[in-house]
């Protein structure tokens, strides 16, 4: 038999390394991690052949994560500009960075970057396989298995899978008002409808799992039919290829592969608990993964705040990981600015979700900014910042805009309210 998975190790009674660190970064004892592991509710996506990782929990009951996409397009993209993405979204500090090129040298550039990536890497195999043709339908079943083979192979941690769009879905996506939405999905659609026949990711499923255990690969079931506007939302077709993503989980669990699953993308605020909720009932709480989501459809250049608004909310019910949106969405390719303020944004949903949920650490942190202020302790209060750099550009600008000096003075207010107006001036003053 292969090496045993982690989630087969967890089963076992044992206590991977990977559980260790896990445990010690999210303040909760080895055993609990384990038993997430086991059940299938916690991932800890770590290929074998990632040799530079640090793992990384995903999982309900762990800190909200935030996972940063980059990669090229066939219009834009170079191999130097992603190396930026990625090292700016890791000093941002995003929890996992998945690599979306579908550009020219896309094997290069996942390689490349895997190699210089200490946090989770995932990708999307069926646009390596697709980018090699002039139709995606003139691919064989065995293109697409081949393609993941090789991400696999590379050491690739987890892989957006959309196994779960059945031919019978197809008509379902018809009724929308955008229709289909994700590349991937869209992809299989063209293909299954070409060759009448049904989605091969799924009747190969069992060739998929074999990959994956051999290598240590965590399923991303993809969501080939996530709504792309809050007209779509919660409608037949996105909730009937949640059902066979449920199935998949349990497939995959049986296997002894980790598996966590992909979300909408747009809803309206109102439904995003009712998601989070039924996600859990149909996959039996296996990690749930979403797309933002995006509250409104007219953000445009402001889609990255729209969508950490839902994600804060979908992480509060639920929501395991938070995928990035960036302010360029819908618009065109980001740049290592737009990665930046995307991570950023995220990161304070994620907080903000955690804070609430009463997650070990995360309150602390505010409470020592609060501190930091009551004392105007100014180099302490942009450490604590989930974005130093930020508040520290900020803090500079606006007193060099008021002719002051723009070195940090002791008990010395910002310029919104100065001196005579800080009601927090005199209260620091009486407590010295």
């Amino acid at each position: 038999m292969a090496d045993r998975t982690l989630m087969e190790l967890a089963r076992d009674g044992e206590t991977p390394s990977a559980v260790v660190e896990v445990a010690r970064n999210e303040g909760l004892p080895p055993e609990s991690i384990c038993e997430g592991l086991a059940a299938g509710r916690i991932v800890i996506p770590a290929n074998r052949r990632h040799s530079n990782l640090r793992p990384v929990g995903i999982g309900r009951a762990l800190r909200t994560k935030v996972n940063a996409n980059i990669g090229t397009s066939a219009q834009a993209g170079t191999l130097v500009g992603e190396l930026e993405k990625l090292r700016v979204a890791l000093e941002a500090g995003a929890d996992a960075v998945m690599d979306l090129s579908t550009g020219p040298n896309a094997g290069t550039i996942r390689r490349e970057l895997l190699a210089r990536c200490p946090k989770p890497f995932g990708t999307v195999p069926v646009y390596d396989a697709a980018a090699g043709v002039e139709d995606p339908a003139d691919l064989a079943a065995d293109d697409w298995l081949r393609a993941i083979e090789r991400h696999a192979a590379d050491g690739v941690d987890f892989m957006t899978i959309h196994a779960g769009l059945r031919r019978a879905h197809i008509p379902l996506a018809r009724r929308r008002l955008v229709g289909i939405v994700s590349r991937g999905g869209g992809l299989l659609a063209h293909w299954m409808s070409r060759h009448g026949e049904e989605n091969p990711l799924y009747t190969r499923f069992d060739d998929i799992l074999a990959i994956c255990r051999a290598h240590e690969v965590t399923l991303s079931l993809g969501d080939g039919l996530r709504p792309g506007c809050l007209a779509d939302a919660s409608d037949e077709a996105q909730f009937a290829e949640l059902a066979v993503l449920g199935e998949l989980v349990r497939r995959a669990r049986a296997a002894g592969v980790q598996a966590m699953v992909e979300g909408p993308g747009h809803i309206p605020l109102d439904q995003i608990e009712s998601n989070m909720r039924r996600e859990r009932e149909l996959c039996d709480d296996a990690p749930f993964y979403v797309l933002g989501p995006v509250v409104a459809d007219c953000g445009a250049g402001r889609d990255h705040i729209a969508a950490a608004i839902g994600g804060a909310w979908a992480a509060f019910h639920g929501a395991a990981m938070l995928c990035y949106v960036t302010p360029t969405e819908h618009l065109g390719l980001p740049d290592a600015a737009d990665v930046r303020e995307g991570v950023a944004v995220f990161r304070l949903a994620a907080h903000a979700a955690d804070t609430a949920l009463r997650r070990p650490g995360a309150r602390e942190r505010d409470d020592a900014m609060s501190r930091a202020r009551k004392r105007f302790d100014w180099p302490t209060q942009f450490r604590l910042a989930l974005d130093p750099d930020r508040a520290q550009e900020v803090w500079r600008r606006t007193r060099t805009a008021a002719g002051l000096s723009s070195e940090p003075a002791e008990a010395e207010p910002c310029t919104m309210c100065g001196p005579k107006f800080c009601p927090m001036r005199g209260q620091a003053a009486a407590n010295d």
